[in-house]
Parts: C-alpha cells; sequence; structure tokens
C-alpha cells in the first residue's frame, strides 16, 4: 500500500519540474533517473557501511557521488554541470550492471535551471532504496501519471483491469509469462504478485527461478527502460525486458510462452503495417496481428487475456474474420465486453478482453460471453469509486465455467457453441448478438403509442425575476439552458420536447435535475415498460417527423395531444438496454473523436541550444499587407481569402469571396504555395493567427487585414515556421507588442513580425519535427472521417430499429 508521505513526495517532485518539463511522460524518466542515480549511491553507502567497498561511483565516477552533488559549497549551477554530466556519462560507467547502463543510455537534462534542480534534488534524497513492496507501489503510482500515447494507440490500462485478467489466466509458479506490448509491465508485475500470493511458502531458489520466468517486449526505448525500473523496484535484479518490434521482428518468433497477456496498441500507421510472412493471419492491421500472434506462441497448454478494440469482435473484413475463425476454432473460450469509458479520460473506445485457453478451447464446445456494465468506477472523465462492480461475479461466473459446470444464461452472461458461431458468415463475436429475443413475424418490435407508456405534462410557468441562483438548469426549448435556478422541479432521467417557438419539437435527454419551463413538454416513463433513455433515442431518430407535426405559423408549436399517439417501436427491457449501451458506445466514440480534433495543437519540443533569429532575417522578402479591394457577390476566376478562413489555425480555403479585377500571376498579393498570413487583428482573439497556404492553387488572393510571409526555404521551412507561429509564446509575443490603446481595435504590423523570435534548429532536425507533426496531423484529421462513419451507424441503428427497409 503507496503511503501518504512516499505519495506526497512524488507529487511534489513532479510539481517542482512542471514548470521547466511540461511532458508528463517527460517528468517520470526525470524522477527515474533520479531515483536510480539516489539508489545506486544508497547501495554503496550500505556497502561501505558494513566493511565493505563501494561498487558503482568508483574512479572517474566516484565525483559524481550523491553526497557530492549535495555539498553545500557547491554552486548552483557547479550542481546543475555535475548532475547533468553524470547522467549523460553514466552509461558508460563499466562498474554498474547492464540494467543500470540501458536505463542510463540516452538521457540528459532537459532544463538548465539550478534552482529547479535544487529543489528537485532535495525532494529525491528523501527516498531511500530497499527492496520493499512500498517502493514498488511508489514507482507504480508515479507511472500513474502517464497519459495517452494517443499516436501509437496505446492507453494505460487500469490496475483493476491487469488484476482481473490476471485472476482469470491464473498464472502459475512454473509458468513463463510474457507480455509482447509491456509498456511498465503492469502486467508481468501482476502475475507476480498473483503467484507470490497464491504460493506463500516459496523457497528464496524458487522465487528466484520465478523471476527468470517473465519478459517483456516493447518498441519504445522509454517504455523498456520504465519498465525495467519497475520490475526492478518490485524485487526483479535482472528483468529480462526486450526493446523489440513484436509485428516486424522474427528474431525472437520461435519463442513461446504457457502465459500471455497484453493490452496492445490499438493505432495502425498509415499505410498499414508491414509484418513478415510468419504470421497465419494476413492482415496490415496491428489489433489482428497482435491477436494472432499471442494465439500462435501460447505452448500446447498456454493460456493467454488481450485486450482489443471492438473491431476485432465484429469487422467484416477478411482479416477480422479469419483471425476469429480461427480463434473459435482453436483458442477461443470466453469474451468480455467491458464499458465504454474504461480507458477515460484517455479515451472512450470500447474494448473487449479475449481469453484464450488450447486445452479449455478442446474441451468444451461453447464459448463464454460475459458483459461488464459496472467496473467498479463511473465512466466520467474521472473515474470515480462507486458500488456493484461487476467484476468478481464474472470472474465466479469464469470460474465456473472453466471448471465445466453449466452456466446458464442470466443478464451478465450467456454460452454460444463454437458451431453457431462458426455458422456465422462472418463468426461475429458481439455475444449480444446471440441472445435469443422476441420479435414479431416481420422481424419488427411491436409498435405502441407513447402515451400508452409514458406520461406527457406541461412544464412550469417561469420568468428570469423568478430564476434563484443555483446551478439547476433552465429548459426553455433548444439545447442549451436559458439560466440557471436553485431548485429542479424534475428528477432524471427525464425528456424534453420543446413546444413552441423555433426550436418546437426538438427532443433533449436529461441525466440531471432540470427546472422544465411551461415551453416545454415532459415525458415520464414507466421504467417498467419503457427505458427513459431508449425512448429518447428512437424520439431523436425521428426528429424530423417530429418536427413535421408543428402547428402554427408565426409561433410553431408542437402539442402534448400530438405526441401521445405517436408509435414507437417498443423491444424487451434487455434489448433496449443493449441498443442503448451500443449507441452510447457509438457517441462515446464520436466525443473522444471531437475532443481529440478540439484539443490537438501541435507543438515543438524546443533545445536550447537552438539559435534563435529574428522572423525578418529568415524570410524571403518583407512581410506584406493583403489587396484592400472590395470583393464581390458574383463568381469570377479570383477568389479572395476570407478573414474567417484562419481563425481556427487551420486554412480553410473552401472560405472565400470573389474579386472582379485583373491580378497578374506575380501580383505580390498572389497566394503561393507555402505561403503563410497573420491576421493583423481587430481582436485580441484575432491578433497573431496563422494559417499556411498549402494547395497548389495560384486564383487565390489575401486580403488587406492579412499580412503575408515567405520563409527562406535554405533556413526555415514553412511546415516548420507555421508551428512555432502558431505556439502559445509566438501568439503571446504579437499580442504583447500589438499596437492600439484600451479602448481602440489591437493590430499588428510588419515591423513588429520582423522581430518575432524564432528558435531555429539544423534543416534535418526541422524535417524530423515537420515528418512527426504532419503523422501526428493525419491522425488527428482520421476522427473526422471516424466521426462520419460512427454518425452514418447510429443512424443505420436507429433506421433498424424503426423497421426501415
Amino acid at each position: 500500500m503507496l503511503d501518504t508521505d512516499t505519495k506526497a513526495r512524488i507529487d511534489s517532485a513532479r510539481d517542482i519540474l512542471v514548470g521547466k518539463v511540461p511532458d508528463p511522460k517527460s517528468q517520470v524518466e526525470q524522477i527515474t533517473i533520479a531515483l536510480i542515480y539516489k539508489f545506486m549511491d544508497d547501495m554503496d553507502r550500505q556497502s561501505e557501511e558494513l566493511g565493505g567497498k563501494a561498487t558503482f561511483f568508483i574512479g572517474e565516477f566516484k565525483k559524481y557521488r550523491w553526497a557530492n552533488l549535495l555539498d553545500k559549497r557547491l554552486g548552483g549551477h557547479e550542481r546543475l554541470g555535475l548532475y547533468a554530466e553524470g547522467i549523460e556519462k553514466m552509461n558508460e560507467n563499466k562498474n554498474i550492471p547492464q540494467l543500470f547502463r540501458d536505463i542510463f543510455r540516452g538521457v540528459f537534462l532537459p532544463y538548465r535551471d539550478p534552482e529547479t534542480l535544487n529543489l528537485f534534488l532535495k525532494e529525491i534524497a528523501g527516498f531511500t532504496y530497499d527492496h520493499s513492496e512500498r517502493l514498488g507501489d511508489a514507482y507504480e503510482y508515479l507511472l500513474s501519471v502517464l497519459g495517452t500515447q494517443g499516436d501509437a494507440g496505446q492507453f494505460r490500462t487500469p490496475r483493476h483491469i491487469i488484476d482481473f485478467i490476471v485472476a482469470v489466466v491464473d498464472p502459475q509458479k512454473n509458468d513463463t509469462v510474457l507480455d509482447p506490448a509491456c509498456g511498465t509491465a503492469g502486467f508481468l508485475i501482476s502475475a507476480f504478485k498473483h503467484i507470490v500470493r497464491n504460493n506463500e511458502n516459496l523457497t528464496p531458489d524458487e522465487r528466484a527461478r520465478l523471476m527468470t520466468n517473465f519478459r517483456g517486449y516493447d518498441i519504445a526505448p522509454d517504455m523498456v527502460r520504465l519498465s525495467r525500473v519497475n520490475l526492478y523496484l518490485h524485487g526483479f535484479p535482472n528483468p529480462t525486458l526486450h526493446e523489440y518490434d513484436t509485428l516486424t521482428s522474427e528474431e525472437r518468433w520461435d519463442e513461446r510462452c504457457d502465459v500471455i497477456m497484453a493490452n496492445p496498441p490499438f493505432m495502425t500507421p498509415t499505410g498499414g503495417i508491414r509484418p513478415h510472412n510468419r504470421f497465419s493471419i494476413k492482415a496490415k492491421r496491428s489489433e489482428v496481428l497482435f491477436v494472432d500472434y499471442i494465439a500462435e506462441h501460447l505452448n500446447s497448454g498456454g493460456r493467454a487475456g488481450v485486450i482489443v478494440p471492438e473491431g476485432i469482435i465484429f469487422q467484416s473484413q477478411n482479416a477480422y474474420k479469419n483471425l476469429r475463425r480461427m480463434l473459435v476454432e482453436n483458442y477461443l473460450w470466453a469474451v468480455v465486453s467491458l464499458p465504454a469509458g474504461v480507458f477515460n479520460p484517455y479515451s472512450g473506445v470500447k474494448t473487449s478482453i479475449l481469453f484464450l485457453d488450447r486445452n479449455l478451447a478442446k474441451r468444451t464446445d461453447e464459448v463464454l460471453f460475459v458483459k461488464v456494465e459496472n467496473d467498479g468506477f463511473n465512466l466520467g472523465a474521472q473515474r470515480r469509486p462507486i458500488e456493484g462492480s461487476d467484476l468478481m461475479g464474472a470472474l465466479r461466473i469464469m470460474d465456473s465455467h472453466k471448471k465445466g459446470r453449466q452456466t446458464g444464461e442470466n443478464k451478465m452472461a450467456h454460452a454460444v457453441s463454437r458451431k453457431r458461431l462458426l455458422e456465422s458468415p462472418d463468426c461475429n463475436l458481439s455475444g449480444d448478438r446471440y441472445r435469443p429475443v422476441a420479435t414479431l413475424p416481420n422481424g419488427k418490435w411491436p409498435m405502441v403509442k407513447l402515451g400508452k407508456v409514458c406520461k406527457l405534462e406541461k412544464g412550469a410557468s417561469f420568468t428570469r425575476a423568478q430564476a434563484k441562483p443555483g446551478n439547476v438548469p433552465v429548459i426553455a426549448g433548444g439545447q442549451v439552458p436559458s439560466c440557471y435556478h436553485a431548485e429542479a422541479n424534475r428528477q432524471p432521467p427525464v425528456i424534453t420536447v420543446s413546444a413552441s417557438g423555433a426550436y418546437a419539437g426538438f427532443v433533449n435527454y436529461f441525466e440531471v435535475p432540470i427546472f422544465a419551463t411551461d415551453c416545454t413538454t415532459i415525458i415520464s416513463l414507466d421504467e417498467q415498460k419503457a427505458k427513459t433513455r431508449f425512448v429518447s433515442e428512437i424520439l431523436k431518430g425521428k426528429q424530423k417527423a417530429i418536427y413535421g407535426i408543428q402547428k402554427g405559423m408565426a409561433q410553431p408549436h408542437v402539442y402534448a395531444k400530438d405526441l401521445v399517439v405517436i408509435e414507437v417501436p417498443l423491444p424487451p427491457l434487455a434489448e433496449q438496454e443493449r441498443i442503448v449501451a451500443e449507441l452510447e458506445g457509438y457517441r462515446k466514440v464520436i466525443e473522444g473523436a471531437r475532443q481529440v480534433i478540439a484539443n490537438y495543437k501541435p507543438t515543438i519540443r524546443i533545445d536550447p541550444a537552438w539559435s534563435v533569429r529574428r522572423l525578418g532575417d529568415i524570410i524571403t522578402e518583407k512581410p506584406k499587407n493583403g489587396y484592400s479591394g472590395k470583393p464581390v457577390d458574383f463568381p469570377t476566376k479570383v477568389k479572395v481569402l476570407s478573414l474567417s478562413a484562419t481563425t481556427s489555425g487551420r486554412l480553410d480555403i473552401a472560405q472565400f469571396k470573389y474579386l472582379d479585377e485583373r491580378i497578374s500571376r506575380d501580383s505580390p498579393v498572389r497566394c503561393r504555395k507555402g505561403d503563410i498570413f497573420l491576421q493583423r487583428g481587430n481582436t485580441a482573439e484575432l491578433v497573431g493567427t496563422a494559417a499556411l497556404f498549402n494547395v497548389d492553387d495560384g486564383d487565390y488572393v489575401y486580403p488587406d487585414l492579412m499580412i503575408r510571409i515567405r520563409a527562406n526555404e535554405s533556413i526555415v521551412l514553412s511546415e516548420y515556421l507555421i508551428v512555432v507561429l502558431q505556439s502559445p509564446d509566438a501568439r503571446a509575443f504579437l499580442k504583447r507588442n500589438a499596437s492600439g490603446s484600451a479602448g481602440s481595435m489591437p493590430k499588428i504590423n510588419q515591423s513588429i513580425v520582423e522581430t518575432v523570435p524564432i528558435p531555429l534548429p539544423p534543416l534535418d532536425i526541422q524535417r524530423q519535427i515537420v515528418a512527426e507533426l504532419e503523422a501526428e496531423r493525419r491522425l488527428v484529421e482520421a476522427n473526422r472521417d471516424l466521426i462520419a462513419r460512427v454518425e452514418k451507424k447510429i443512424q443505420v441503428k436507429l433506421a433498424e430499429i424503426w423497421g426501415a427497409e
């Protein structure tokens, strides 16, 4: 158990670094390096106190000892220089174990502030090396601050999900255990604890042999470093971890294991993975290849638990279908569906767990499907603990199934014969698909009038003058609360339909208390007949039809008497819940994708060693204002960029006006590919907004309220320069120097633009940065396509519920 003092010390170390090292992963790396540095000196000092000799900090490395670092006679810059030099050279120290040399390979101090280092080292000095569980738990807490590595599709696996998988797979003391995408080694450590807990009388030899049975692979060297430290602090003297690309390298292909557990990365790079030809499933998707790898690398009695995205469960491409068929025929014994928010706040992605066991798959002709709706935490961004976790119940059901006992069918689990799964053309692994559900002979749900399953009421009379300060939203129509009130007149869940005005007929659903005004009709459900959320979904699916029952011309109305006779499809309650869960999963994906698009800002990690140049020194000509002519409303050959085209930081060339004048091709106001435009201003929000013109179309000119700059490509790449100009530092510089008094409209001019400081690495570094940012941009843009696809799925599902042909 992590004690309060240790947790506070870790938090304090991070707080000290955050101003100089904002990236959480870099903070963790700096604390990791400092801890190992300190612990090596602790071990040397401990050896000397027992009459032995120091073994790590000797010879030319003696000057780097921790005591020397904290010598009060050292000046701040001297201490910074000594520490920076020590960590950078430590991997050359032949007196330390290879494990430690690997940990120090390629590290450096990313800041040069003596005061920050002084405070940081004092905090690290409070940690003392031992092999206690407390220290291991402290390090796991440190690792928990790591956020998403979204560009690789990696998300930190919640500890309780790891422990659940380990409990189901049940590794034994003689099993070899592998995680082929180990990250920070969470699965390996949980498996080790599980074995030790279930074998209390392990001899020292058995414990030493046990530690040699664990190994992990990861493609990222920083993850390998962190996982080595994590295992070391949990008592592994020499962890077997390899920097290894599981999907494209062959050197370890012939190695097999008894137990494999993993949460592999979900993201596939543009163009797909290019694996070697030893995979049995021909695919380019990372999630398909990882599951195939895990199945193929189990020993004859091997077991596995692997977290997969929902695409593995139902995608119709051949690779997915072939993988599912292979698993059902040879390996799969259980599929556990997890709630869509398990990976919040990193991602709302819906996942499942596949459990593989060669022997169990041969013994039973059924696959168990388990649906976990409550994993013990709410599904919001903070993931706060809640009552009623399904995990223990799921574990009992799965244990019973493994022992050959009849599972039966209940709300959480049901078994499906392998034959039935294999008879399905796509071998779909969506468990709810195989639950028997009663439908009408024509395959549609029975239709009932809305008034039969709900009560419709008019809201309360209300004026703004009656509002009492509070946080209860007042609903008068539309999507946005008109104001807030101290008291609610409706408790969730509740559906409202706007009764009059521009939003007449608009359907809304609330899971919070509201004050509903007389501009709304309130729909209250008998939850034993129909679920409120389900009815809200199907009504939204017929939103246009509800708008169609509006009456009145100047002031449209949708009356309750017209709503009660609307007929809605009504499946059984269990099916309603399943449909709602499916639609909610889709909407979480959409919300997650929108968050990615809204929050992504390309950033560059500035190296203090780079030179800093004035913008005016790295462009080909002076910055220039655009064309001041007046656009026209009819189409011409010359398009004028709209000022609104750059306000988001991206240039939207679809926004333009026309110019009814001849503008020569070589005119300075013509846009060229690579031009960068800065908004001159008018408001503080617009000042310095920058965008890149990156199209091969010479029929555009730019307006007078933009300033154009052209990069000298022999010094600076346009794609690099635009990111610098969009950075908070550059925007702050331009706003700070904008002209205009407090009451006037702030603006920038060409002279101010010329003075913007630009950190300037060599061109080859710029190209690397641009390539990385372009890869990130493609991933972000892919979210727009994802939103469109998932929205289409929602529409298809709603049409299916309504019985549309």
